[in-house]
């Protein structure tokens, strides 16, 4: 059986812009991109999902050379759109590790810190907590294959070319820096204002009882009350992790939409 240069350029091409895409978004999206999932099982999993996606996608890849510049260009946009969308669900664990480093200020825990094994950096228990937590309820949810079938409708919405997103596509990306910031505060406000009531009962007894050490007996009962707290308002933090899963997801799938 013989092929020609353009049928083995075009077989070729069919799986390696698509797989460009794909191991960009687990490149930078959480979980997938964990220190624990070493290169090569990440690069298997690449794989394996370009043999499954692509006989899906509709439309044609185009027939270039992957060495010329048109090539390179084309791989060049695969990997910043499945970077942003990686990016992107990454914000949504960084709100809940905000919530955490609030909520650690607030019970005076800021100062005990680990290592975080998912991402390689230290941060504090409460975050690591919050982080187990949100990790085990998106996979919980079937938020990993969610995100899969985004990917592959990306491929329809927003069809491999030279061309990609857009400078305003990036600027709305970057954005939404500010919804990690403003979901990591809603999450984290039920335990602020819970401690802060905590705090100022503590305030006033010191100022009507001074014999009364506020650090002998503020620190310890801030720091119980501030467990009870996040046990109370666990169930409330589920449902904020359906709801933010919903609307990043609903996001990342408009940024590819955006010029499909």
């Amino acid at each position: 059986m013989l092929f020609s240069t353009a049928e083995i350029t075009g077989i070729l091409g069919s799986y390696l812009w698509p797989f460009f895409r794909i191991a960009a978004v687990l490149m930078a999206a959480p979980i997938f991109s964990s220190n624990f999932v070493n290169v090569r099982s990440r690069l298997m999993i690449a794989i394996a999902l370009s043999i499954v996606i692509v006989p899906t996608i509709p439309d044609a890849v185009p027939s270039v050379e992957p060495l010329s510049s048109a090539g390179l260009l084309i791989i060049a946009h695969q990997i910043l759109i499945g970077i942003c969308m990686g990016f992107m669900l990454q914000l949504l664990v960084n709100a809940f590790i905000i919530a955490g480093q609030v909520v650690a200020m607030q019970m005076g825990l800021g100062f005990a810190s680990m290592v975080d094994p998912q991402n390689g950096i230290t941060i504090p228990v409460i975050s690591q907590f919050y982080l187990i937590f949100v990790t085990l309820a998106f996979l919980s949810i079937d938020g990993h294959l969610i995100l899969i079938r985004v990917l592959a409708e990306s491929f329809t919405t927003l069809p491999i070319a030279p061309s990609g997103l857009v400078y305003t596509d990036f600027r709305d990306v970057a954005a939404q820096a500010s919804w990690m910031y403003a979901a990591g505060v809603l999450i984290a406000l039920p335990a602020i204002a819970s401690l802060t009531m905590v705090n100022l009962a503590f305030g006033i007894l010191s100022r009507a009882a001074p014999q009364i050490s506020p650090f002998s007996i503020g620190f310890p009962m801030t720091i119980i009350l501030g467990f009870v707290i996040i046990l109370s308002t666990l169930p409330i933090v589920s449902s904020h992790i359906l709801t933010m899963t919903e609307d990043m997801l609903g996001m990342i799938s408009l940024l590819v939409q955006s010029n499909g």
